[in-house]
């Protein structure tokens, strides 16, 4: 989520692919390629389960009336700008993985840590906003529905944008890491918004009960280390390391066929010249004849 599940997604290196089905070991690399085909098969279908939910998260959140017109609106305007950017400004050069270049910033003992990171990342973003606002409902209490609702719509958008993207070509890597930049910097104004209503805004009857006071201390927790976390992810990890390796990774592709093809283009002049300079004496000697 907000970008990271990029950074752990599964690599893939064609080169690694012409390794395993190089000649004698096909017998032997047979069965973890169909391995390797069952564990995709598994993954792709439980991202189409994910997009399902989010989908159906996404309908409810705006049927409610819950959601800003502003925020219903942002994804609109994200997407048809990533769209614009894919084809005038960054279009695609090849087939290269944002994943793999992210997993490689992290390696053993630190793409553990990454992995807790981004777990814990889920759970303050979505479980327990989702579970504040089931609450919210079950309790009667509308002002906690509409103060953690705008993020949760956001953050659902974007975890379905991520998951679209990153399985289509179409989008190269900078493409792919502005989706939780633009994402994450208008659900911080959004969450700086919900820490107004529950810290400022919202005043607790006289005399409460234990759970009322339980209730009201759980919002309130729960907007700061939203706000936290995510001022976290964006300032530390998405701006000084996700998104400058996204560019570096585009613009060596770049490079690499603009090298590749000027290569091809001098072996084609300098083949059309060798054929050119063989045939001189071909024709030289038919003179002669």
């Amino acid at each position: 989520m907000s970008g990271l599940s990029l950074a752990v997604a599964p690599r893939t290196d064609p080169a690694t692919d012409q390794t395993v089905t190089a000649p004698g070991k096909h017998q032997k690399m047979m069965k973890p390629e169909v391995e390797q085909q069952a564990v995709v098969g598994g993954v792709m279908g439980s991202l189409r389960v994910i997009e399902l939910q989010l989908v159906a998260f996404i309908m409810v959140f705006s049927a409610s009336g819950l959601v800003p017109l502003v925020d219903l609106v942002f994804p609109a305007f994200a997407s048809a700008y990533l769209l614009v950017l894919s084809r005038l400004a960054f279009p695609a050069h090849g087939s290269g993985s944002l994943g793999s270049s992210a997993r490689e910033t992290f390696e053993g003992r630190k793409l553990l840590m990454f992995r807790v990171y981004v777990m814990v990342g889920t759970t303050i973003g979505m479980f327990l906003p989702l579970a504040y606002v089931l609450g919210g409902f079950a309790r009667g209490d509308e002002h906690a529905l509409r103060c953690a609702t705008p993020s949760l719509f956001l953050l659902s958008f974007q975890i379905l944008t991520e998951n679209i993207i990153s399985g289509l070509s179409l989008f190269s890597p900078p493409i792919r890491a502005l989706v939780p930049l633009l994402y994450t910097v208008r659900r911080i104004f959004v969450i700086i918004d919900w820490i107004q209503d529950v810290w400022v805004n919202k005043t607790l009857p006289p005399n409460p009960q234990l759970t009322d006071v339980a209730w009201d201390w759980f919002g309130k927790g729960l907007a700061v280390a939203n706000l936290i976390y995510f001022s976290i992810n964006l300032f530390g990890f998405i701006i000084p390391r996700f998104l400058p390796r996204s560019f570096e990774m585009y613009f060596r592709q770049r490079d690499e066929i603009h090298a590749k093809v000027a290569e091809d283009k001098r072996s084609a002049k300098s083949a059309a010249a060798a054929n050119t300079s063989s045939q001189k004496p071909t024709a030289d000697t038919k003179k002669a004849d």
